[in-house]
């Protein structure tokens, strides 16, 4: 009896759409992650490689959100006072990230620069999950949050491919 030559294993189902918000927790729950192992990091090639991870999964978080999904919410929500804060919090984070990515492990203010970064970060992500936030504001409006999360998810890829 001859054996067969194991078949490989091919997805030929197609993905299932991922929703908007959920690619952005998920973005956010991914460098929480990188965060917490740079406060627990003493080598500095380990603190210089979460932290440029860190950086380069910001720049590509914050430019889908502000390219697609704030667009988006800005339209379905007219919710001013919601994005612009938003908006202005990106700013103050990508001026931290151009200096945590213009320095390194022997500047001696990037952990500070790192620490203070994850702090602005975390005060942002709990605005835009809690309740009344604007995920929540995304939910209850008329928003395509699967179409957002595929055309979102379609800019990250590309994105990352050229960071």
């Amino acid at each position: 009896m001859a054996t067969r030559p194991a078949k490989k294993k091919t997805s030929k189902a197609k993905k299932t759409p991922v929703d908007a918000i959920a690619l952005l927790k998920a973005d956010h729950r991914q460098v929480e992650e990188w965060f917490e192992e740079f406060e627990k990091a003493r080598a500095a090639t380990r603190k210089s490689d979460l932290a440029s991870k860190i950086c380069t999964a910001l720049k590509v978080h914050t430019e889908i959100e502000e390219e697609i999904f704030y667009p988006a919410f800005i339209e379905a929500t007219k919710d001013e006072d919601m994005h612009h804060e938003a908006v202005v919090e990106h700013d103050g984070a990508k001026k931290l990230i151009a200096e945590i990515t213009a320095s390194g492990p022997e500047d001696d203010y990037f952990d500070a620069k790192v620490k203070v970064l994850s702090e602005m970060i975390k005060h942002h992500v709990k605005e835009e999950e809690q309740k009344g936030g604007m995920f929540a504001e995304a939910r209850d409006s008329d928003m395509d949050l699967k179409a957002l999360g595929e055309q979102m998810a379609m800019r990250k890829q590309e994105l990352m491919a050229s960071a």
